[in-house]
């Protein structure tokens, strides 16, 4: 049975926390490949100051280029609308009939409301990486992820960004020439 792992989120920009937690869940839980998926319209954050899906969907296939078991997935963005994670992954289900899934977050991400709890937890397997700043909340049948704590973050990420601060070293050096290169996140409130 093939292992799926699946990375959503805005990846305003992706940087090295996504990817040390994509790659220690594929190791811990002998993942075949990992899905990086930006969402189209997250339910959790305000969209006003979301980068544009074309550039998020171009940095996350920069990052992940080179990494035999790594993909990015446009799936949340050819569904449109609102990215409730129970709707992707009935659309997975569709796609890879079979593969057992395992929803991969960061910490945070256990303390907002989800849609459809109950529901994801019978289709998939969630597992969890700890955030310097966020306490692990349990949720029922998660496991955890053990990877080194790294505190970064794509807000942070932006404001560097704003304030002529270097970012080498907190995303993959394309991200960073895509990133220089398309003049990004260089606005107020971007």
């Amino acid at each position: 049975m093939r292992r799926l792992g699946i990375l959503g989120g805005t990846f305003n920009p992706i940087h090295l926390g996504h990817l040390l937690l994509a790659e220690c869940a594929r190791e811990q839980y002998a993942l075949d490949q990992v899905w990086f998926m930006p969402t189209a319209v997250p339910p959790h954050k305000s969209a006003r100051r979301l980068l544009d899906a074309r550039h998020r969907l171009a940095m996350v296939r920069l990052a992940v280029r080179g990494h035999p078991a790594f993909r990015a997935s446009d799936l949340e963005l050819q569904l449109g609308g609102v990215s409730y994670t129970i709707r992707t992954i009935h659309a997975l289900r569709r796609r890879v009939p079979g593969a057992r899934l395992f929803y991969l977050v960061g910490a945070d991400l256990l303390a907002v409301e989800w849609h459809r709890m109950d529901a994801l937890r019978r289709l998939c397997t969630f597992a969890a990486a700890g955030r310097p700043g966020h306490a692990m909340r349990r949720v029922a049948g998660m496991r955890r992820i053990a990877m080194p704590q790294v505190d970064v973050s794509s807000s942070m990420i932006r404001g560097r960004i704003r304030r002529g601060q270097s970012i080498r070293y907190l995303v993959p050096d394309a991200v960073a020439r895509y990133i220089a290169r398309h003049r990004l996140y260089q606005g107020a409130g971007r």
